[in-house]
């Protein structure tokens, strides 16, 4: 594993949810519990996409962020992830998690973007401003290249240059930009990590280039996935593809051939509830729940994978 600030693995973690969907915070401390009990476990992301974000309001991404600060913020990097439509609501956010003892914010891009776009220069005055104004360390998340919002090489390296910056979270989900763009930022930026968020494409993004990975798949199975991680950044390729091959089916469980979406979270969910690990798999609405037969194939997916499923019909 790289030994540098930013690397190894940060898993994007879920938030547990009460049957009243208040957040269930006896669940939320045990789950952080154990992923930063995990050997190669470097920071924990919450308030991704993976945890739901976008049906938190803002003084309960600042309670997650807080609750997880008070439990772990000792032994891991705590990093908030901010999802809003402009510069002020997201220095107010960075602010907010800053004084409940986040180390680091995960910046999202705006949303409104996805549909009208936006310039290279709003692009990169969107990063200063948060960095000016809130002091807090930020990690790019980059989107897929085929969204709007997405970051092009002369972008994140502009970005990479702006002193708060000290990671980029790259999702372009492009593989023949991949290599290209990687080694592009580190002769750039050399301290400015780069880590996979390609949970369908680890391996691949690892050994083309990236120095970790945040990836919601570690708050799935963090045992497994930093072994693949130490692995593949170490270079024994025969151990990172047999560790791979045990990753794989887990993969069809959560992502079914996809990326990482709302109804790939909630499989998830479901799964880590399945074996013990989660405390309910309940999501927040919009999201429906699991009908029975899903939750069965799940089930019956999970002990193929040499799992041992506790219950069959969890809320």
């Amino acid at each position: 594993m790289i030994q540098q600030p930013w690397t190894g693995v940060l898993p994007a973690t879920l938030c547990p949810f009460n049957d009243d969907d208040s957040i269930d915070e006896i669940g939320l401390r045990e789950y952080v519990q154990y992923l930063a009990s995990v050997d190669g476990i470097t920071g924990l992301v919450c308030n991704g996409h993976t945890g739901e974000v976008m049906s938190l309001r803002n003084h309960e991404r600042a309670r997650v962020t807080e609750i997880i600060a008070d439990e772990v913020g000792h032994k891991v990097k705590v990093v908030s992830g901010v999802c809003a439509e402009g510069s002020d609501e997201a220095i107010a956010q960075a602010l907010a998690a800053k004084d409940v003892g986040a180390d680091a914010i995960l910046l999202m891009p705006p949303h409104h973007w996805l549909r009208f776009g936006r310039t290279s220069e709003t692009a990169v005055g969107f990063f200063k401003d948060v960095a000016e104004d809130a002091e807090i360390d930020i990690i790019v998340h980059q989107y897929p290249a085929w969204t709007k919002a997405s970051y092009s090489l002369a972008e994140m390296q502009a970005m990479a240059q702006l002193d708060r910056v000290v990671s980029i979270k790259m999702g372009t989900r492009d593989m023949s930009r991949w290599a290209h763009d990687y080694r592009n930022l580190k002769i750039s930026a050399p301290d400015v990590s780069i880590i996979s968020c390609q949970d369908e494409y680890l391996l691949v993004t690892l050994l083309d280039g990236a120095d970790g990975a945040l990836v919601g798949f570690a708050g799935f199975v963090p045992e497994l996935i930093t072994a693949l991680v130490k692995a593949a950044l170490s270079g024994d390729l025969e151990q990172a593809n047999t560790l791979q091959d045990k990753v794989r089916p887990l993969s069809q469980i959560v992502y079914r051939f996809g990326e990482p979406s709302s109804d790939a979270h909630q499989r998830m969910k479901c799964a880590m509830t399945l074996i013990g690990k989660f405390p309910s798999m309940r999501m927040r609405r919009p999201i429906r729940p699991l009908p029975q037969g899903e939750i069965d194939r799940i089930a019956a997916e999970l002990t193929e994978a040499g799992f041992a499923v506790l219950e069959r019909n969890v809320s």
